[in-house]
């Protein structure tokens, strides 16, 4: 199910990460770590089921760290323009590659 999604599942998607034992629910897109200007992560999230508790409590990660997807986010026509010009941006690369460590901040 994860290759459906070529890099960007929908903001409200619940996903694992491999190696971790809670789930995040994703909230974002391409977001830097302020302690690391260079690296843009796919996506930013939150603990799943207790959302978003401190801003400084965003788990920042990549579609490839991605165990499992237990749910996908609402999609609708706009949420897909909106990813197709996402791809559009990555893909054309406005938006450095990053290299793909394991990081998260929760």
């Amino acid at each position: 199910m994860k290759e459906e999604y070529a890099r960007f599942l929908p903001v409200g998607s619940v996903v694992l990460l491999e190696g971790a034992t809670k789930r995040l629910m994703i909230t974002g897109f391409c977001t830097m770590d302020s302690a690391e200007s260079e690296k843009i992560y796919d996506y930013c999230g939150c603990l799943y089921p207790e959302g978003m508790i401190s801003s400084d409590e965003t788990a920042l990660f990549d579609h490839d760290q991605i165990k499992e997807i237990y749910h996908i986010g609402f999609s609708d026509p706009e949420e897909v323009a909106f990813k197709e010009r996402l791809n559009e941006l990555v893909n054309a690369s406005v938006m450095p590659q990053n290299s793909k460590e394991e990081t998260t901040n929760i």
